[in-house]
């Protein structure tokens, strides 16, 4: 008897828009449904809200990030700028 051959998810996508596209769109939604590291106390809480904003679950602080992760490169790049502007003018 033929078995069904298990794979990720395609949320109803099917065939369309190419492989590439689909495991691109299932590896950011994996990405994106894990529970990360929070900043403030360091469990493992942290959970997205809505695009852009983020709560931990333990300690309740909730937080500006990246729509799919809790920090994204631009958000990292702005924090170094500003930083570097605070401890210039001090």
């Amino acid at each position: 008897m033929l078995r069904t051959k298990k794979r990720k998810t395609d949320h109803g996508l099917g065939p369309r828009y190419g492989r590439t596209v689909r495991k691109r769109r299932f590896e950011i939604e994996a990405d994106l449904k894990k529970r990360h590291r929070c900043k403030k106390c360091s469990a493992k809480a942290v959970k997205r809200v809505s695009v852009g904003v983020w709560k931990c679950s333990k300690c309740g602080v909730i937080f500006s990030g990246g729509a799919y992760t809790p920090s994204s490169e631009i958000g990292e790049v702005a924090r170094r700028s500003i930083e570097a502007t605070i401890t210039t003018t001090e």
